[in-house]
C-alpha cells in the first residue's frame, strides 16, 4: 500500500476525508485526556504526601523541637536540636567536598576535554556515579575512612555526601558551560588572554548562575540521604564532638530510628524531621529556580 502523499490526500472523496478529520480529532482529544489524567495522578500523590506531612509534622513542631536534643528511650520531651546541627554540619562538608571537584571536572569535560576519550570516559563514569544507590556509597566510604581511623565520624559522612553530590555539579557545570558562546570565548583570546584567565574571568562569570544552581541542588539531592549516613556518622543523642569523631546525630538517620520506635513522642519527632528536611528541600529548589530565572 503506498503512503498518502499531500496530492493524493487533496484527490480523496469528502465523505473520505471527512472520517480522517474526524478519527485524527478523536486521537487527539483521547491522548490529551490520558495525559491530563496521568498528569492529575502523579500531582494528586505529590499534594497527598506533603497534606500528609503537613498534618502530621505541625503537631511536632515546637520551640523544644529546635532547642532540646533528641530524647531517650521511654523519655517525654525533647526535641531535635542536636540532629538539625549535625545534619547542617554533614551536609556543608559534603558540599565543600563535592564543589571544588565538581566544578573542575566540569570546567575540564567542557573546555579541555572536547572530542577526547578521556572525557569520554569520565563522562560514562560520572552518569554511573549519578545513578549509583547511595547505600554502595556508603559501603565504600565505610571500608575507606570508618575501618581505618576505627569508627564512625562525621568527616567519614561528609565524604560520603560529597561523592554523592559530585556527579550532579560536575553535569551541571559542563551543561551550563557549553552554553556559553563561543564569540566570548574568542573575544578573550583575541585579546591576548590564557585558556585559564578566559575561563576564570569570561566563561565561568557567563555561567555563574548556572552553575550555583547546580550547587544547590547538588545540596538539596544530599540533604535527606539516609544510607550513606548509616555506614559512615551513625547517630547519637547527644551533640557532637569539636573533632567530629564518633556518631554524629543528624536528621535522616533520627527520622529513621524514631519512625520504627514504638515510642509515641519519637514518632512525633519523626513527623517534624520529615517535614523540617522537606520544606528545607522545597526552599533550596525554589532557590535554585528563582536564581535560574533571574539570569534568563
Amino acid at each position: 500500500m503506498s503512503l498518502t502523499t499531500p496530492s493524493t490526500v487533496r484527490e480523496l472523496p469528502p465523505t473520505t476525508w471527512g472520517r480522517v478529520r474526524q478519527s485524527r480529532r478523536v486521537a487527539d482529544k483521547s491522548m490529551r485526556i490520558i495525559t491530563a489524567s496521568f498528569t492529575v495522578i502523579a500531582i494528586s500523590v505529590l499534594f497527598w504526601i506533603l497534606g500528609m506531612l503537613i498534618v502530621k509534622g505541625i503537631g511536632g513542631l515546637s520551640v523544644a523541637t529546635f532547642t532540646q536534643i533528641t530524647p531517650g528511650p521511654g523519655s517525654e520531651g525533647g526535641g531535635l536540636a542536636n540532629a538539625i546541627a549535625g545534619s547542617v554540619i554533614l551536609t556543608f562538608l559534603g558540599i565543600v567536598v563535592a564543589t571544588p571537584i565538581g566544578v573542575l571536572a566540569g570546567t575540564y569535560l567542557a573546555e579541555y576535554g572536547k572530542g577526547s576519550k578521556l572525557a569520554d570516559l569520565i563522562r560514562f563514569i560520572n552518569d554511573i556515579l549519578l545513578s549509583a544507590p547511595s547505600i554502595l556509597i556508603g559501603l565504600f566510604v565505610y571500608v575507606i575512612l570508618v575501618e581505618p581511623l576505627g569508627g564512625y565520624s562525621g568527616w567519614a559522612g561528609g565524604v560520603a555526601l560529597g561523592i554523592i553530590a559530585i556527579p550532579v555539579i560536575v553535569r551541571t557545570t559542563e551543561d551550563m558551560l557549553r552554553l556559553v558562546p563561543g564569540p566570548l570565548r574568542e573575544a578573550g583570546s583575541a585579546l591576548g588572554a590564557p585558556p585559564s584567565v578566559v575561563i576564570t574571568s569570561i566563561t565561568w562569570k557567563a555561567a555563574k548562575a548556572g552553575m550555583v544552581t547546580g550547587i544547590l541542588l547538588a545540596l538539596a539531592r544530599i540533604a535527606g540521604e539516609t544510607a550513606p549516613l548509616i555506614f559512615t556518622a551513625l547517630n547519637n543523642n547527644f551533640w557532637f564532638s569539636a573533632d567530629l569523631m564518633g556518631g554524629v546525630s543528624n536528621l535522616p538517620v533520627t527520622i529513621y530510628m524514631f519512625a520504627s520506635a514504638p515510642y509515641e513522642n519519637w514518632q512525633q519527632l519523626a513527623w517534624a524531621g520529615s517535614l523540617i528536611i522537606t520544606m528545607s528541600i522545597l526552599l533550596l529548589s525554589i532557590i535554585a529556580r528563582r536564581i535560574v530565572r533571574g539570569s534568563k
